[in-house]
């Protein structure tokens, strides 16, 4: 029977010998893997990987939630910081209500 300091140095040999065999499969891996993208034209969002634009996609529909105004396409969400969009001064400048364009 073995002692526990036996086996403690029995695990670590083998958790060594199993980092050295994953290294080396892991080039293979690798390999088959980027063939497999480059052959299928993967993306990485497709693969489930985090994108940058899919963040910055869901900032924009938040801020479109929030639109109080509106003439045709053009929006503006009557926020008190920054410029009025030009479409909204011209409205004001010709006498116009800006209410009428309210998003009810």
């Amino acid at each position: 029977m073995s002692t526990y300091a036996e086996l403690q140095a029995q695990i670590k040999k083998l958790q060594e010998q199993a980092e050295q065999v994953k290294a080396k499969e892991l080039e293979t891996v690798i390999a088959e893997i980027k063939k497999k993208i480059s052959e299928y034209d993967l993306t990485a969002e497709q693969l489930g990987f985090a994108s940058t634009s899919k963040k910055t996609t869901k900032k924009a529909t938040a801020k479109d939630s929030t639109v109080m105004y509106k003439n045709g396409d053009l929006t503006w969400s009557g926020a008190t910081r920054g410029r009025k969009p030009d479409w909204v001064k011209e409205i004001l400048e010709a006498g116009g209500d800006i209410e009428e364009y309210r998003v009810k």
